[in-house]
């Protein structure tokens, strides 16, 4: 997994409350077990007309915000079903960070488990975050994870909460198999005691 630890980039404003993960990733690209490609689908029945084309209007089809690694969404994001796509999608459409009020908690766990951060503020924090965000261009915010900050394109900063654990997970692009190796040399003493008391086994 990529590490985290300072990124900066275009924040994309996605004024929508409750976006689901069928919006978010719909079911037609769950058929696949790659994490990788799905970034076509990410919000595709917004994304695109009805005859394939793109949807003009939609934020990330808008060239300033093309190249967005920051999503700025209102309250509630990630709820619905459970399917670790959502992220995927998000991740390989280039976006590392979510903002928003609130998270759905099984989206918020798996952002976590695939590099993606996802920082909870205050309503008045995302509102100010909002207006950044639709500068366009020149929305741009930088995310420390680090110090744990959001700074924004005036220099204003908002500080946010992560949990230490996941905090450490990410600075140093640990998921749930890099965790594991950590303790690959523990693993392996364990293995060999066990080998030897029971040789049989």
């Amino acid at each position: 997994m990529e590490k985290f630890k300072v990124l900066t980039g275009v924040a994309a404003p996605l004024r929508m409350v409750n976006v689901d993960t069928d919006m978010i990733i719909p079911k037609q690209y769950l058929k696949t077990i790659k994490r990788t490609g799905l970034g076509k689908g990410l919000f595709s029945e917004m994304r695109y007309k009805d005859d394939g084309s793109e949807n003009p209007e939609f934020v990330l089809n808008k060239p300033a915000y093309r190249g967005a690694k920051i999503l700025v969404a209102d309250d509630n994001f990630g709820c619905g079903s459970s399917r670790e796509h959502a992220p995927w999608a998000l991740l390989d459409f280039g976006i590392r960070c979510v903002i928003s009020t609130s998270f759905a908690d099984i989206f918020h766990n798996n952002c976590f488990k695939n590099g993606i951060l996802p920082i909870k503020v205050t309503k008045h924090e995302l509102e100010k975050l909002f207006d950044d965000a639709e500068r366009g261009a020149n929305a741009t915010l930088t995310i420390d994870l680090e110090r744990q900050e959001i700074r924004g394109p005036d220099g204003g900063t908002i500080k946010f909460e992560v949990d230490p654990f996941r905090k450490r997970c990410l600075l140093n692009g640990l998921n749930d198999i890099g965790l594991t190796l950590e303790k690959a040399g523990k693993i392996d003493e364990f293995e060999k005691r066990a080998g030897a008391a029971r040789p049989w086994s």
